[in-house]
């Protein structure tokens, strides 16, 4: 599998285009990542740093002694995780515009995962057209729900 696939932040200011080789993806549950996200993990896909074209670079900052990450300034949305001097980096999943096609291969940073919330399938589940006040909310605002 060799493709072409396009994503960016959540305000479409950053924008980019990736070669992507294979479908393989992984989640990290380290504690900089969980406080970089503000989640319990972050799912990334891993690129050689010249399968990227950005057509607006996104702003970077040194999280740490080993690495920097890649975020929209005017949004907020995290967009990569670069380590220093490695010829690879790693694209958030849900910043693809197309995020569907991949697939979770592993687990990194598991001294930190939180087993709870690796499958919650059991949990109730709702679309967003199912809750009245939030599409009331979109639709007074924008019209639309969003995408």
């Amino acid at each position: 599998m060799e493709t072409q696939m396009t994503g960016g932040c959540q305000c479409g200011r950053v924008r980019y285009s990736v070669t992507v080789r294979d479908d393989e993806a992984y989640l990290c549950h380290c504690r900089m990542c969980q406080r970089a996200t503000g989640g319990v993990s972050i799912a990334f896909k891993n690129v050689a740093r010249t399968d990227v074209r950005w057509e607006r670079e996104p702003e970077r900052y040194p999280s740490s002694p080993i690495a920097r990450r890649g975020f929209c300034y005017q949004c907020g949305t995290p967009l990569t995780y670069e380590a220093h001097g490695h010829d690879r980096l790693d694209l958030t999943i849900g910043s693809f515009d197309d995020p569907g096609g991949f697939v979770p291969t592993e687990h990194s940073g598991c001294e930190s995962w939180h087993r709870a919330w690796l499958d919650t399938s059991h949990l109730p589940a709702s679309r967003t057209e199912e809750n009245p006040s939030l599409v009331k909310r979109w639709m007074d605002k924008v019209g639309r729900l969003p995408d």
